[in-house]
C-alpha cells in the first residue's frame, strides 16, 4: 500500500487521533481504483435491516448472497464495504485482506414507528473481523437523538482505543422536520457539523437540496446562492471543518443512469470526498453494476 502526499495531507487533519485509527484510514484511502486521490467509493448494504430482504434485493436476486455484494465491492475496485454483522461476518474469512470492511453497529427496521437505532454490533464484533471502521446512526431532530449520541460518544472511543476508524451516518429527522427538511442544505450543512463535532473521521450525509428549512437559520441565508448541487456540497464540505473531515454522500433512492451520473457530478465539483451507493448498484444486474460504479470512478479521477 503506497501512501500518497494527498493522503497524508488528509491523515494530518485527525490531529488528535492516534496511529492505528489513521492507518485504518489509510487502508480506505488507498484501496481501489481511486487509491490515493482522497477520492472514496463505498459499497453500503444495511439495506435488508432498513428497508427489508424482498425491498432490497428482489430486484436482483443474487444480491440476497452476501458473498455477492463483498465480490461486488472488490470486482468494482471501491475503496471499502460497510454492512451489519451478519452480513460482514458471512464472507469475513473468505474476503479476508481483500477490501477494507465498514461494521455498522447500529441499525433501524420498517416495522417500527420510532426515529431510533438498536446497537446491533460492537468494537470486539469489529476487531474480531477485521475490520477497519465501525459505522453509527444518528437521527439530528429526533427525540432519540441524545441517546443515540451518547451511544456514539461511548463506540467511538472504545473503536479509536481500538485503532478502529469511526464512520458517522448523520440522517436529519424527527417530529418537527418533514420530509423536504431532512435534505435542506441548512439542516443537511447542521448534520455533517454534528458528525464532525462528534469526533466522526468519515462523515455520511445526503445530497442537500436548495431548500433553507430552519427558520432561525434563513438570515445567516440570505446571500448564500444555493443554485447548483455543487455549490451546496461545498457549503456542506464547509461545514465539516472547513474540508477537513471526510465527507462522502448517499445515492439515495433509485434513479436513472443519467440522474446518477449528474448527481456524481455535482458531488465532484462542490469538493465532495466521495459517494456511498448502494441500492442504487447491488439491485442492478452485477454487469450493469459494474458498468455504472466504473463510470462513477471515472468521474471523480475527472474522467467522465
Amino acid at each position: 500500500m503506497r501512501v500518497t502526499q494527498k493522503v497524508k495531507k488528509i491523515l494530518d487533519w485527525y490531529e488528535g487521533d492516534n496511529p492505528g485509527v489513521k492507518a485504518n484510514l489509510a487502508r480506505i484511502l488507498c484501496t481501489g481504483k481511486l487509491a490515493g486521490t482522497g477520492k472514496v467509493v463505498i459499497l453500503p448494504v444495511d439495506q435488508g435491516f432498513e428497508h427489508g430482504p424482498a425491498r432490497s434485493f428482489a430486484p436482483n436476486p443474487a444480491a440476497y448472497d452476501p458473498h455477492y455484494h463483498y465480490q461486488l465491492a472488490i470486482d468494482a475496485g471501491l475503496n471499502a464495504y460497510a454492512a451489519p454483522l451478519g452480513m460482514i461476518a458471512q464472507g469475513a474469512d473468505t474476503f479476508a485482506g481483500q477490501i477494507p470492511t465498514i461494521l455498522k453497529v447500529n441499525s433501524s427496521n420498517s416495522l417500527a414507528t420510532n426515529k431510533d437505532q438498536a446497537v446491533t454490533a460492537g468494537v470486539k464484533d469489529a476487531l474480531r473481523l477485521g475490520c477497519a471502521a465501525i459505522g453509527f446512526t444518528i437521527y439530528p431532530g429526533s427525540e432519540y437523538a441524545f441517546a443515540q449520541m451518547e451511544e456514539l460518544r461511548e463506540l467511538s472511543l472504545e473503536a479509536k482505543d481500538a485503532g478502529l476508524a469511526t464512520v458517522v451516518w448523520s440522517y436529519p429527522r424527527g417530529p418537527n422536520l418533514d420530509k423536504a427538511a431532512e435534505t435542506a442544505v441548512d439542516i443537511c450543512a447542521y448534520a455533517a457539523q454534528m458528525a464532525a463535532l462528534m469526533g466522526a473521521n468519515i462523515i455520511k450525509v445526503k445530497p442537500p437540496t436548495a431548500v433553507i428549512s430552519l427558520d432561525a437559520a434563513k438570515k445567516s441565508y440570505e446571500k448564500f446562492d444555493g443554485s447548483t448541487l455543487a455549490k451546496r456540497v461545498a457549503h456542506v464540505m464547509q461545514s465539516s471543518f472547513a474540508g477537513k473531515r471526510i465527507v462522502v454522500f448517499s445515492g439515495g433512492e433509485a434513479k436513472d443512469l443519467d440522474g446518477v451520473f449528474d448527481e456524481v457530478r455535482g458531488l465532484r465539483d462542490g469538493g465532495a470526498n466521495g459517494s456511498i451507493i448502494g441500492r442504487n448498484t447491488f439491485q442492478r444486474p452485477r454487469e450493469a453494476a459494474l458498468e455504472m460504479l466504473s463510470k462513477i470512478v471515472d468521474i471523480y479521477l475527472t474522467k467522465a
